[in-house]
């Protein structure tokens, strides 16, 4: 109810906001509406629209592609952050906190951050119906409105043409890798689903692709929309050394850059679209050689082939596809054991799961499959029953959860054994939360 000096002087309070506490914020997003995927830019176009967030002050750079966006995203970030600009980025999913999603100068926002933005989105979308996607991604050109940052980082989170991040028009466009994921929304090859990439290319503006098999659809798009593709393999190149690694643009030529990631030679293509997007911006945002190099020496990402060392080493990776598992087993050949491998896996439904467990098994003794905490996840008995096509179910082990799972593998470890921890960002989120 309305005061009574706010009666008198013709003033209503506004209503008290839905909720106050982020967690109820995003379980109540997660059933707003009736799918938690839906292509389209329309209703998230139209609420920012209505918020004023369509033309940012910012510098925004776009990242689409199926394996790579959140490493070139942290690349990025941390060199512009290193080179003294402000810089706020958005990635998605999260390992183990939402707040991770929306960063300013490598800072997670706040809970109350968080859920005053989604207030001024639940006021300003009225009876627009968002999905749990378009509500974060809302609330990151918010915030970022608010913070003012030099640059923004977007991570795409489904496809390009049809996914929220798009309602923005990018200054730069960065497409990493192109791969089988998502066919359901996207097509079934790669030329289809380069086509959805590329749809976060403007005329006029640079687009660069990291993908040296980059599809044709890529370089058609970019072609019809009138961007200025920078595409790896034609306008720029890289060649990999034994430690150390060479990039090439025009004659510009980067030599004895750090390699950003052991043992991972996928980490270098997207290092090499990283500088590409760096050097289409050189003339605005400046960048030095020696900050590049410190950044690559020192780049590490959470659940990116990520090792833990010990008696029994743990990998934690977040591959969930068949080109980001192969780049998992090509990386962990490199690695010598002397003992057996011990596969923690738990992946969603809507995922390939045949050619993932097809590929793991060139290195995999032992299964240990779970289900995740996740509305879309696939039953063990059903991973299992796949699985069984390619190994003995006697080495196949189900659990209710990850953190089961990865505690029945330890206890069944000997010294020279490794255990990896794959198929899903929840799953390694999990793993996270249980090896603190």
């Amino acid at each position: 109810m309305s005061s009574l000096p706010d009666i008198l002087h013709g003033r209503q309070q506004e209503p008290a906001a839905r909720f106050s506490r982020l967690a109820d914020w995003l379980a109540w997003q997660e059933s707003l509406h009736f799918t938690a995927i839906e292509l389209g830019l329309d209703r998230c176009n139209k609420v920012a629209e209505r918020m004023g967030l369509l033309k940012p002050a910012s510098k925004v750079i776009s990242i689409s592609g199926t394996n790579g966006k959140g490493s070139s995203a942290a690349m990025l970030d941390a060199i512009l952050r290193r080179s003294g600009y402000k810089v706020g980025t958005y990635t998605s999913p999260h390992l183990t906190r939402y707040n991770e999603r929306i960063c300013i100068d490598g800072k997670q926002v706040t809970d109350y951050q968080l859920s005053q933005s989604f207030d001024r989105i639940d006021r300003a979308r009225a009876d627009i119906s968002l999905t749990y996607f378009e509500f974060g991604t809302l609330a990151a050109l918010d915030i970022f409105r608010n913070a003012e940052p030099d640059i923004i980082i977007l991570e795409v989170g489904l496809g390009g043409r049809l996914d929220a991040v798009n309602i923005l028009d990018a200054d730069i466009a960065l497409v990493v890798t192109i791969d089988l994921d998502h066919e359901k929304w996207l097509g079934y090859t790669r030329e289809s689903i380069g086509r959805e990439k590329a749809g976060i290319f403007r005329r006029g503006r640079p687009a660069v692709c990291s993908d040296t098999r980059a599809p044709a659809s890529i370089a058609a798009c970019a072609g019809e929309t009138g961007a200025l593709l920078y595409q790896a393999g034609r306008e720029f190149s890289y060649t990999i050394g034994k430690d150390t690694w060479d990039w090439n643009y025009a004659g510009k030529v980067y030599q004895g850059l750090p390699q950003p990631s052991i043992n991972n030679n996928r980490q270098v293509e997207n290092a090499a679209g990283v500088l590409m997007v760096l050097q289409a911006m050189a003339d605005e945002f400046p960048v030095s050689r020696e900050t590049v190099k410190v950044c690559l020496r020192d780049f590490r990402l959470a659940g990116r082939f990520q090792v833990i060392p010990g008696e029994i080493p743990c990998i934690l990776d977040v591959a969930h596809n068949r080109q980001a598992i192969s780049a998992l087993v090509e990386n962990v050949k490199k690695i010598p054991c002397v003992g057996e491998t011990h596969v923690v896996i738990g992946m969603l439904k809507d995922k390939n799961h045949a050619a993932v467990f097809e590929t793991l098994a060139q290195i995999a003794d032992h299964w240990y499959v779970a289900e995740l905490q996740a509305d879309r996840a696939a039953s063990p008995a059903e991973l299992a029953g796949v699985l069984g096509q390619f190994e003995n179910p006697g080495n196949v082990r189900q659990f209710q959860t990850v953190h089961e799972a990865l505690a029945d593998a330890e206890a069944r470890t000997l010294v020279g054994d490794r255990i990896i921890v794959t198929g899903s960002f929840v799953t390694v989120g999990s793993a996270i939360d249980y090896l603190k």
